[in-house]
């Protein structure tokens, strides 16, 4: 029922539950982050991830592309995306990182979007989901397993109620 919170413990999948079924899931959300980040824009994604890749990974691999994809429809599949793409041009090897973001994340608080890009940024260094890599993620944003979490239960709300910030 709350797939979004697989691996997650009885009790707090029991809260959770509570919460949906008082209709307060929404409540809770929005006392915790009421208002909309205005990053809505190709171009502005851009550079609020060169901004934090700037400030916390300087002397990870340039990011060539950063956008939102409306392709990316199951948000339980992916939230965003980070390939890395290898050609020969000429005698170099040129390399491109592209980071793509669920269109979903242009109508949400920046606090979320930072999850997201938090995590597709680790990615420049950590390949795997692994210690390695979340210890990365929380060197970025050390609020960033209660933002996971967040952006967990919002997918459910979402999924369940449709758009809380429209």
């Amino acid at each position: 029922m709350l797939k979004y919170l697989n691996g997650y413990d009885a009790q707090l999948k029991s809260k959770v539950q509570s919460l949906i079924d008082q209709n307060k899931l929404g409540e809770y959300l929005l006392a915790r982050y009421s208002d909309r980040h205005d990053y809505t824009t190709d171009k502005s994604l851009y550079t609020y991830v060169q901004e934090l890749k700037n400030i916390h990974l300087r002397s990870a691999s340039p990011i060539s592309k950063v956008l939102y994809d409306t392709k990316m429809r199951d948000v339980s599949a992916a939230l965003g995306s980070h390939t890395f793409v290898s050609r020969v041009q000429g005698a170099k090897l040129k390399a491109k990182n592209e980071i793509r973001i669920s269109h979903t994340f242009k109508k949400v608080p920046e606090a979320f979007l930072r999850m997201i890009v938090t995590h597709e940024l680790a990615h420049l260094k950590v390949k795997e989901h692994n210690k390695a890599f979340y210890k990365l993620c929380t060197h970025i944003d050390p609020t960033y397993h209660q933002l996971e979490f967040d952006v967990r239960l919002y997918l459910i709300y979402l999924e369940r109620f449709g758009e809380l910030y429209a």
